[in-house]
Order: structure tokens, then sequence, then C-alpha cells
């Protein structure tokens, strides 16, 4: 790992989570889509409580639509051993704003980066040490899946680096999409579009093919809860007995 940092989790761990979840609108009314609810707790401390099993310790939440929801929320229910801050955006950013606002906040060289309304079961450590062996600008968790219909699909070589992003709607099947799960080395600050608004997946990942972008495979279970659908499938999964943390 790089020089200072005993642990690979000793990083800093940066979770978007100002999506609105407009779809969800009639299941939950008032919760931004990282905070609406899996039995009793907030999909968001699902994805905490993953990470603090391999031993990650710092969060940046990125907080936009009902900021104050998130904010309170974690003001009012602390996490020992956990150091939780915030980078709140006053308009949206998008997804690569968000990170690109929150620069200061991060200390970490590298970071990690998380969509805080989906979760894949992988391994987090597993995933930094291929970042580090690969020198990489940017490791992105890919998830084998049967379609890309809803996600897109990501194309690699044999050497694990991204040569395609293909946008959604990609008729292909038996496909790589991008799980949500990024590791960044601080590098990718400079490389940053000048604009404060701008998406990691249509606006930065596409020009960056073929140039220390790579591809970490995961075959295990992933959910996204942007649909009613997929958020029932979310709630029959951590609610059952097939889940287990770490």
């Amino acid at each position: 790992m790089n020089k200072g940092y005993k642990n690979k989790q000793d990083i800093d761990v940066f979770i978007l989570c100002g999506g609105r979840g407009k779809r969800l609108k009639r299941l939950w009314r008032d919760a931004p889509k990282p905070m609406i609810k899996i039995g009793n707790r907030p999909f968001l401390e699902i994805i905490l409580d993953y990470l603090a099993s391999f031993g990650f310790r710092r969060f940046i939440l990125g907080t936009g639509y009902k900021a104050d929801f998130v904010e309170d929320y974690y003001h009012n229910h602390k996490r020992p051993g956990l150091k939780i801050l915030f980078s709140r955006e006053s308009r949206p950013l998008d997804t690569g704003g968000a990170i690109k606002k929150a620069r200061r906040l991060i200390k970490t060289d590298p970071f990690m980066v998380l969509n805080g309304d989906s979760f894949c079961k992988f391994n987090p450590l597993l995933m930094l040490e291929f970042h580090r062996r690969k020198k990489s600008l940017i490791s992105i968790l890919l998830k084998k899946v049967s379609s890309g219909k809803d996600f897109g699909e990501v194309e690699i070589n044999k050497s694990y680096c991204i040569i395609k992003f293909n946008e959604k709607d990609s008729q292909a099947e038996k496909c790589l999409i991008n799980a949500g799960v990024y590791i960044f080395s601080k590098d990718i600050f400079r490389l940053m579009p000048s604009l404060s608004k701008f998406s990691l997946e249509k606006d930065f990942f596409p020009k960056l093919t073929g140039k220390k972008i790579f591809g970490y495979p995961c075959r295990n279970y992933f959910i996204d809860i942007g649909t009613p659908q997929r958020y029932a499938r979310a709630e029959r999964y951590f609610l059952g007995k097939g889940y287990r943390r770490g």
C-alpha cells in the first residue's frame, strides 16, 4: 500500500448519497434513496456495516437531496469506532461533481467510492490489492450478469483493462456491468473536467478507456434499489437467511 498506511483498510471511503429515488416515491416519500429502510434500518447502514466488518473506519457521505435527513440521522445515531464526515451539495453535481467537491475531505491515496443505492458482496481488500498490483488509476468493480439491458455493458481485455463502456439498453447477454464501487488514485483529480457538474459514467470514464482504468470482476450477489421490484428483491435478500456480513 501507499507509504504511511499500515493496512489496506486505512483509507477513506466516499459514499454517494444524493440520489432522489424518484421511482420509489410511492413506497418512500420522505427519505433520500440511500436512507430507504430495509427492515428497521436504512440501506446505507448495510453498506457501512459491511465495509466496517473489513476494518474500514473513515467515511465521507456525499449528501444532496434531503441532505438534512442523512446528516441528522448520523448526528443522532453515532457509530462507535467510525468517523463519518459530510460533503454537502447545495445543487446537484452528479456523480463526478460530488467526488470533486469532496476533494478537500479526502486525505488518502488511494480512496474508495461507492454508490449509496447499490450493494455488491465483494472483498474490498482483494480489490485494493488488485488496484495496487495493476498500478491502476481507477479500478471499477464489475459484476457478471445475464443481460446488460438495465445497466449497460463494460468490456475488458485479457489484462482486465477496460476498453469500452456501452450505454444502458445494451442487448449484450452474459456481460459485465459497473457495480458502482471504485478505487481511485488521487491523480484522477487532475484529469477531471473543469466543470463542477459531470457524470463519472457518461462524461469521465469513457474518456479514460485504455489508460490505466481496470475492471475487477466479481460473481457474487449484486443489487441496486432503484425500482420497487429491485427494492423488494433487496428486502428478501437482506432479511432472509442468505445474507452474511463480511
